[in-house]
């Protein structure tokens, strides 16, 4: 079984690739910008706004895949600059709270729309 997932509540996919593709037990989320989905405004320059804009839209998607965000068990962090990765773990870690997903965050030469951060995820049920 696959499925492809979509939500107005996170941004419209850029390109050509899905929002999110559920299997049997597994939910794939692409890389989700720090894009309000309702305005299509990228959050101002600041990497704990914009994690945190890019963890909700993660959660929508999350949500309309319906799966508790407790089945996150890998996240990957793509980040412009990780001289920010304190307040980018601040925002993460609030987030998350005592759940605590697999994760790798790695430094990109560049992201789209010149982000600051990108995050996808990967959900068990």
């Amino acid at each position: 079984m696959k499925k492809i997932i979509q939500t107005t509540n996170a941004p419209k996919a850029i390109g050509p690739y899905s929002q999110a593709i559920q299997t049997d037990k597994l939910l794939f989320i692409s890389g989700q910008l720090p894009i309000d989905p309702e305005t299509g405004a990228m959050e101002p320059m600041d990497i704990t706004l914009q994690t945190r804009r890019s963890l909700m839209n993660v959660a929508a998607i999350i949500q309309a895949a319906e799966y508790p965000l407790d089945t996150v068990i890998k996240c990957t962090v793509y980040m412009k600059d990780l001289s920010q990765f304190a307040d980018m773990n601040q925002a993460y870690q609030t987030f998350f709270g005592n759940h605590k997903p697999t994760r790798v965050a790695v430094e990109v030469a560049r992201l789209p729309k010149d982000a600051l951060v990108e995050i996808d995820a990967i959900c068990v049920k």
